[in-house]
């Protein structure tokens, strides 16, 4: 192994972690308000509307609609929707699993 994969492999590793550390801090947080700033902060623009944009193609594939609606509606590339589709479609989706409890939890 080169030094630019064993660096990738770390980079690899430390950016799981610190992901994973990002969703435990955010599990605890009970605050929307708190966590909406936190992302308007980690974020730029740009970046804030793609992880939107991301979740929204999820919702809207859910509901039915098709993939040339979705890229049409939202301007999305059909290679994001694509993807979307496929993670949706998994077995054991995480996109599944979220969508599920939050449709359990909508009326609470």
């Amino acid at each position: 192994m080169n030094s630019n994969e064993v660096e990738k492999e770390n980079t690899d590793e430390v950016i799981d972690q610190t992901v994973k550390e990002l969703c435990h801090i955010l599990k605890q947080a009970e605050d929307e308000q708190f966590i909406y700033e936190f992302f308007k902060c980690l974020f730029t623009p740009p970046e804030l509307k793609d992880f939107a944009n991301r979740w929204l193609l999820v919702k809207e594939l859910d509901k039915g609609t098709t993939q040339r609606e979705i890229a049409k509606k939202f301007g999305m590339s059909l290679c994001k929707i694509t993807r979307g589709s496929k993670e949706l479609a998994k077995e054991g989706s995480a996109f599944r699993k979220i969508l599920d409890f939050q449709q359990a939890h909508k009326d609470k």
